[in-house]
């Protein structure tokens, strides 16, 4: 006759509920597997599935009680990690949302929005067109896969346990966060610097005939030159987004390394 005892039942629910915070967290907050269009029992089913086949090879665990205080602590540590890598990823596709703002701003389609079921909110169109565009390259290098196979990884590298994190991993994370106006600027900087030439020509042209109607000849040229320019600059965006998500991943197990305490440098070479 086989007996279970309470300390069985708990090493059983600790294994499987610990990591699955920490994966639906991530799950949440990533792109396109986190969008609002999905389905909540969709997520749910997706985090249980991985959690099956990450859990068997995440090791011993603590011996700790799931309803004690030092149990929930774990709890709200591994939705926290999930969270910052998650947000780690996320961070590319705000750049990228961030540089089509940008150049619609300067084209003067300001006016024009949409809504995002990304960021749960409506942005200009032309950012949610680069958004959709980093979506398909995303996809195109499987970056979902990837991004939950260094989630695999970061159980390896900071492993589930009551220990307090470094503060260099929130640190970098926070860095990181700067990427948005970087790569946002950098994507934008042709379309931007056309923009500029032509604004330039048009204020000499407006002195040289003063009774030149600027707002009605000025706004069809901008919104020409900056379709054309956006037009030519589009193939050279994919190699940028693709680089752009191949950092990403590499910063999602640099903040884990981090918070961990260990150099990334140092795990990268081990």
């Amino acid at each position: 006759m086989i007996t279970l005892s309470s300390a069985d039942l708990n090493a059983w629910m600790v294994s499987f509920l610990w990591p699955l915070a920490r994966i639906l967290a991530l799950v949440t907050a990533a792109p396109i597997l986190g969008n609002a269009a999905i389905p909540a029992r969709v997520k749910i089913g997706l985090g249980i599935a991985v959690t099956l086949i990450v859990a068997p090879a995440i090791g011993p665990l603590p011996r700790v009680e799931l309803s004690s205080p030092e149990g929930l602590l774990i709890l709200g540590q591994q939705i926290i990690i999930g969270l910052a890598m998650g947000f780690a990823m996320r961070i590319v596709f705000s750049a990228v949302e961030m540089a089509g703002e940008i150049v619609a701003l300067q084209m003067g389609l300001g006016f024009a929005t949409f809504f995002s079921p990304q960021s749960d909110g409506s942005t200009l169109v032309v950012g949610r067109f680069l958004g959709l565009l980093a979506t398909l390259a995303f996809l195109s290098i499987n970056g979902h896969l990837l991004m939950l196979s260094a989630l695999a990884e970061s159980f390896s590298v900071l492993p589930v346990s009551a220990e307090p994190f470094s503060a260099g991993g929130w640190k970098m994370l926070a860095e990181w966060g700067g990427k948005i106006f970087e790569a946002g600027l950098g994507l934008a900087l042709p379309v931007v610097t056309a923009l500029l030439i032509v604004n330039l020509a048009l204020g000499i042209l407006t002195r040289a005939a003063p009774q030149l109607n600027i707002f009605a000849v000025g706004f069809p040229i901008t919104l020409m030159v900056g379709m054309v320019v956006l037009m030519l600059s589009l193939p050279y965006f994919i190699p940028v987004i693709e680089q752009l998500v191949e950092e990403g991943l590499r910063i999602m197990l640099d903040v884990v390394n981090a918070a961990a305490g260990k150099s990334p440098d140092s795990a990268a070479d081990a």
